[in-house]
């Protein structure tokens, strides 16, 4: 199963500069996994020691925020488009 990735900028070191990434998983957990499989180091970047996204990003499958729908437990089909946003904060 295929899943495209969308990648934020500040990430991509661990990516070799890639933007999107393709990758396996039949849930947002299970990508996390490929993730780190391809990319060794992201997934600490992206999970905290319990799994769950850190606070700081937003993750989103076909624009669909996880946290409306069934967070890391989200499912995934062949052909989703998951984006990985960084939280913005300021004033």
């Amino acid at each position: 199963m295929a899943v495209k990735v969308l990648v934020p900028t500040p990430l991509q070191k661990f990516t070799n500069n890639q933007a999107t990434l393709e990758c396996s998983g039949s849930t947002i957990a299970e990508m996390f996994e490929s993730l780190e499989q391809s990319c060794p180091g992201i997934k600490s970047r992206l999970c905290d020691d319990a799994g769950q996204p850190r606070r700081f990003l937003n993750l989103y499958v076909n624009s669909e925020d996880i946290r409306f729908l069934d967070g890391t437990k989200t499912p995934l089909k062949d052909g989703d488009e998951v984006s990985i946003v960084p939280a913005v904060a300021g004033g």
